[in-house]
């Protein structure tokens, strides 16, 4: 074989390398485009609201998941209990679990309702 023949293999070889990344690059780029639009978003939200779970105290007046609003009397390690009414002079409380708080609200915002 002459030495044009081998350097016109190799050429070939290289542009089909060079075809099939640049046939791969639109994969890549739509991956990284997922990432910054939906993956990296979600992971921030979800890192708010281990946060805003996390820090929960008794007093805090929240939303739940379920649009129920209330004042928490009691934290526990997966629960609360939240003062939703008072029946006479007796406080009506339920207990659910600190997943399904989806808010917490501002001092005063219940009686102002």
């Amino acid at each position: 074989m002459s030495a044009q023949a081998i350097s016109g293999i190799v050429l070939a070889q290289a542009s089909d390398t060079l075809g099939s990344l640049m046939g791969m690059a639109p994969i890549a780029l739509m991956f990284v485009i997922l990432y910054f639009l939906m993956i990296r978003p979600q992971m921030k939200r979800q890192k708010e609201l281990k946060a805003l779970l996390a820090a929960l105290s008794k007093g805090d007046e929240v939303v739940s998941a379920g649009g129920l609003l209330g004042r928490i009397t009691k934290v526990n390690d997966s629960y609360v209990t939240i003062e939703v009414a008072d029946l006479g002079d007796k406080p009506i409380e339920i207990i659910m679990q600190k997943s399904s708080v989806s808010a917490v609200l501002p001092k005063g915002t219940i009686k102002a309702l």
